[in-house]
């Protein structure tokens, strides 16, 4: 294994406990902000130390609390892109790209790598150049040139495209490419973008509150995700608790409705999650077609988006919370559904008011125990 980990960290209000093996592959580490994608990166490269555990990249041991093993972060050869890039600001590019080559590497050599990179990422032409004369998309190419210039044991990139709009993404997206293909080890990619993780990534980890939920490769996690966390990183917005009714049965108490499944229930079930467009509007009464009402309708480019409420769910007395509280219930009480607006007929699309006869496909439900 290109990458071996296994490591402890305690936080007053937080654990981090990670336990991964990788090979030469492009990795990824998707969750949402504050889960501990970057704190595990941090702790490879050597900028935070775990209270337990080890860490091993291409045989070589970084970290062994039991062997008091903890090499210094200039030691431990990674490559740590942040969504900054940390350019050198009195350096050129081609000084920049050459600054994490060894000293003990020949002159002669240096300038070779240094050329290639500049070439690979297509930045010789402004080799001089320092980098508040660039763009950000010019600094993160030399960011990248000088990632492999260094030839590290191990490369990770902290949400690269954070800062970029979506045009200069596209555009950049190529680079990385280049990158990924020059590179023979473990990447880690640090994401919390799923698309991007699909197009990058041979493999998911998917990460929540410090610890690893599940690892998958991309196809298997958005087909068949098993976890809640998994679930909802892998865009599913009808996601919730659900208990178990009977074999092929579940009850969503935020809904107040139960929901057949072609999937047998496991005894432990915790939540289940049907992704919006699989949502079809039904012509009679059927399995899982319930009487629904369109509260509330909004459109991006090509999708427009209806929230609807259950007008048969079972009524329990809910306690009085605060505004913030009321719109997270109604949010959870409502079903997602999303319909393609291309060709779409408009007079027909579903309206606030609404009331509609809707069908969730009992083979388009995910069940998952954790």
């Amino acid at each position: 294994m290109s990458l071996q980990i296994d490591i402890r960290k305690h936080f007053p209000s937080f654990d981090l406990g990670v336990a991964l093996e990788a090979d030469s592959e492009v990795l990824g580490l998707l969750g949402a902000s504050g889960c501990g994608k970057s704190l595990t990166m941090r702790c490879i490269a050597g900028i935070e130390t775990p209270d337990e555990g080890r860490i091993v990249v291409n045989d070589c041991v970084f970290f062994d609390s039991e062997a008091k093993i903890n090499l210094k972060p200039q030691e431990r050869k990674t490559a740590l892109l942040f969504q900054n890039y940390m350019l050198f600001p009195n350096l050129t590019v081609e000084e920049n790209v050459a600054a994490g080559i060894g000293r003990s590497v020949p002159e002669a050599d240096r300038r070779r790598i240094v050329e290639e990179e500049l070439q690979r990422f297509d930045i010789s032409t402004f080799a001089e150049r320092y980098p508040a004369q660039l763009s950000g998309g010019q600094q993160q190419r030399v960011a990248l040139a000088r990632m492999l210039a260094a030839r590290p044991g191990i490369l990770m990139l902290d949400e690269p495209f954070s800062a970029l709009d979506a045009h200069l993404k596209g555009v950049l997206e190529q680079s990385m490419v280049s990158l990924f293909e020059a590179y023979e080890g473990t990447i880690l990619y640090v994401s919390h973008d799923i698309d991007e993780a699909l197009r990058f990534c041979d493999r998911i980890a998917v990460m929540e509150s410090g610890h690893i939920m599940e690892v998958q490769d991309g196809r298997a996690l958005m087909d068949r995700p098993t976890s809640l966390a998994g679930i909802k990183l892998s865009g599913v917005k009808n996601a919730l608790e659900v208990e178990k009714v009977d074999e092929h049965t579940v009850y969503c108490p935020h809904w107040g409705v139960d929901l057949a499944t072609e999937e047998a229930v496991p005894d432990n079930v915790k939540a289940f999650g049907v992704r919006a467009f699989y949502i079809q509007q039904a012509a009679a009464p059927g399995t899982n077609v319930y009487r629904m009402r369109v509260d509330r309708t909004s459109d991006s480019r090509f999708d427009r988006t209806a929230l609807l409420q259950f007008l048969d769910r079972r009524e329990d007395a809910d306690p009085a919370v605060g505004a913030a509280e009321q719109e997270m219930r109604f949010l959870h009480q409502h079903l997602y559904w999303r319909i393609n607006l291309l060709g779409a007929d408009r007079d027909a699309l579903p309206k606030v008011g609404d009331e509609l006869l809707i069908s969730v496909p009992p083979e388009a439900i995910y069940l998952v125990t954790r």
